[in-house]
Formats: C-alpha cells, structure tokens, sequence
C-alpha cells in the first residue's frame, strides 16, 4: 500500500510557474511508475509526466514538454516542475503510483495502469 499526498498548488498568471510535491508514504518504492495526471470537469483524466524510480526515465505529454519537469529525491518525494503556465494548464493535478514497468524500464500514461492515487491539488492559471 502506498500513501501519496500532493502539495504546491496554487493560481498564478499565464507565464507563470509551479512546483507540485507528491510524497510517498512507502521508502522504497524503486521500479515503481510515479506520475503525475490532471482533469477538468467534464474531462478524462490526462497522464502528463512520469518518471520510474530507480532508474530515471522520463516520458512527457506533448502538451507540456519542454515547459514542464518531473523529478525524484533521495527520499522518493516526486516533483513536478511547471514554467511558462498557460490558462489550458489549469487543472486538478493528481500524482500517482504504479508497478507496470514496460521492457526498456519505461512506464504509460494511461490512468489504467496506475493503483495508487493522491487527493490531488488545483492548480489555475489566469490569462
């Protein structure tokens, strides 16, 4: 079992940036799938970045590459850093966890594929 809890949230204006938080209540957590997802009413939930621990790969959405960065401390706390935000970015963020590790030590962005979930944080972005 794996506790997440998200925090960094916030509003800023259109070019703008965030830093969101995830922390794992379980230590060790390597060859896990840490991502982070975001939704709108209305919307499916959208995978946006992810990162395997213990190894490093990263996989971006197309809308947020180059603007956005996730990463991992010692302590498997997952960060997901966001610069030059844009009114579309606003969204409920969730992080999430999961174990299916593809061939090549990559992980999806397919909701499915994740188990553990966070309460999420809003994050909005004002034109």
């Amino acid at each position: 079992q794996v506790q997440l809890v998200e925090s960094g949230g916030g509003s800023v204006q259109a070019g703008g940036l965030l830093r969101l938080s995830c922390e794992a209540s379980k230590s060790e957590v390597n060859l896990y799938c840490m991502a982070w997802f975001r939704q709108v009413p209305g919307k499916e939930r959208e995978g946006v970045a992810v990162y395997v621990t213990g190894v490093g790969n990263t996989k971006y959405a197309d809308s947020v590459k180059g603007r956005f960065t996730i990463s991992q401390d010692h302590a498997k706390n997952t960060y997901l850093q966001m610069n030059d935000l844009q009114p579309e970015d606003t969204a409920m963020y969730y992080c999430a966890a999961g174990r299916r590790v593809k061939p090549g030590l990559i992980c999806g962005l397919e909701a499915v594929e994740y188990v553990y979930w966070g309460q999420g944080t809003q994050v909005t972005v004002s034109s």
